[in-house]
Order: structure tokens, then C-alpha cells, then sequence
């Protein structure tokens, strides 16, 4: 049996095709965008106001977008807060790691790595993402809502960080035995000092226990 010829005002022309799908993807871009800005906005938001004061309002206003589009993203406030700290903390871990592993390279090996390592990270609890994320942390003690977005998050952006370490420090610091010990014992030791900070403004990089750090990761991954 033979088949019709398909009729040609019935063919799609190969060049509407390949217009729509850059349509297609223009909108998904499109919206990317308008979502990067309003996750940014929401961080500004909260290390600017706090969390009280990162109202949706303000956000939207920030984000340059229309109320429809912020909640087409993000229907909850808490929910939108949670998601914007973490995506600029992700973000940051990336950068620091990209930043000491340009620095460092392959070459760098033995204390000098890990003095490097160690300042690289201490300036990391200085970024907006560290602030953003403490004013999410005050408020999730009294907020369920906040608390039960931001367990798994914080979970999840922990492991992110501890592998980012661990590539930083390389070979033969991250297989070392104690080097779990050492890990943990920094990036909690760093939050608190850190912390201290929202109250008393100084120079991070003469901060004392830079020195403090460099030494007890340098004793503790020794042979």
C-alpha cells in the first residue's frame, strides 16, 4: 500500500521548530532567572533586615518581579528564606573551594597547604550566606515551620561542605585517620567564633585562632 504524500502546508518548517524550542528554553531561562534574583533579594534581605524584616514585600521589591511570579516560586516565606540561604551557601562552598584549589594547586603540599586551607575557610563564615543562614537558625528555636525546612537542608549542605574539605586538604590529609576529628572540630569551632562577630566588629584575618587552627590541624594530621 502506498502512503500519501504529506501535504506541505501541513509540515512544520524545520526553522519553526527550532524557534519554538529556543522559545522553550528562553522561558525556562527566563524563569531561572527571575528565581536566581528573588533568592538573592531574599538574602540581601535577611542580612540587611533580619529575619523579621525580610518581609515577602520587601523581597518582590528587591527581586524586581511581580507578586505572582514570587509565589509561583516560593508560596511560603519561610520556605522561600530557607531555599535562598542555602543556594548562596552552596554557591559560596563552591567558590572557596575553586578559589584554594587555584591557589594552592598540586604543587602545594604539607603545612603550607593547610595554613592556606584553614584561612580560606575561617573567611568563608564571613560571607552574607553566614549571616543569612544565623538569622534562619535564631528563628527556627521558636518557628516549627522554619526548623523542619532547614534540618534537611542543613544536613544536606553539611555533607556538600565536608567533601569540599576534604578535596581542598587533599592527599594524604584527607585519608588520614584523624582527619574526621580534625573536619568536625573546625567547622564547629570557626561557626562559634564567628558568631561573635555580629557584635563585635574586627579583622577577621588577625583573628588569633587563625594561628590556633593552623596549628592544631597541622599536630593532629601529623604522622
Amino acid at each position: 500500500m502506498t502512503l500519501p504524500a504529506p501535504d506541505p502546508s501541513l509540515t512544520v518548517p524545520p526553522e519553526t521548530t527550532v524557534l519554538a524550542e529556543s522559545g522553550l528554553r528562553t522561558r525556562a531561562q527566563r524563569a531561572e532567572d527571575g528565581r536566581a534574583r528573588i533568592l538573592d533579594a531574599a538574602v540581601e534581605c535577611l542580612v540587611a533586615e533580619g529575619y523579621a524584616g525580610a518581609s515577602t514585600l520587601a523581597i518582590q521589591a528587591g527581586a524586581g518581579v511581580s507578586r505572582g511570579r514570587l509565589l509561583h516560586h516560593f508560596p511560603s516565606r519561610d520556605l522561600l528564606l530557607v531555599a535562598a540561604a542555602q543556594h548562596v551557601a552552596a554557591q559560596r562552598v563552591r567558590d572557596t573551594e575553586e578559589r584554594v584549589l587555584a591557589l594552592v594547586g598540586a604543587d602545594v603540599e604539607g603545612p603550607e597547604r593547610i595554613d592556606q586551607v584553614v584561612v580560606a575557610l575561617w573567611a568563608s563564615f564571613h560571607e552574607s550566606h553566614f549571616w543569612a543562614a544565623l538569622e534562619l537558625w535564631t528563628a527556627a528555636r521558636t518557628n516549627p515551620e522554619i526548623a523542619g525546612a532547614l534540618l534537611p537542608e542543613e544536613r544536606r549542605l553539611g555533607r556538600v561542605i565536608r567533601a569540599s574539605l576534604a578535596r581542598m586538604l587533599g592527599e594524604p590529609w584527607s585519608s588520614h585517620p584523624r582527619f574526621r576529628q580534625v573536619r568536625d572540630l573546625l567547622l564547629t569551632s570557626m561557626r562559634g567564633a564567628a558568631m561573635t562577630y555580629a557584635f563585635d566588629s574586627r579583622d577577621a584575618a588577625s583573628d588569633p585562632m587563625v594561628a590556633q587552627w593552623q596549628d592544631l590541624v597541622r599536630t593532629l594530621l601529623a604522622d
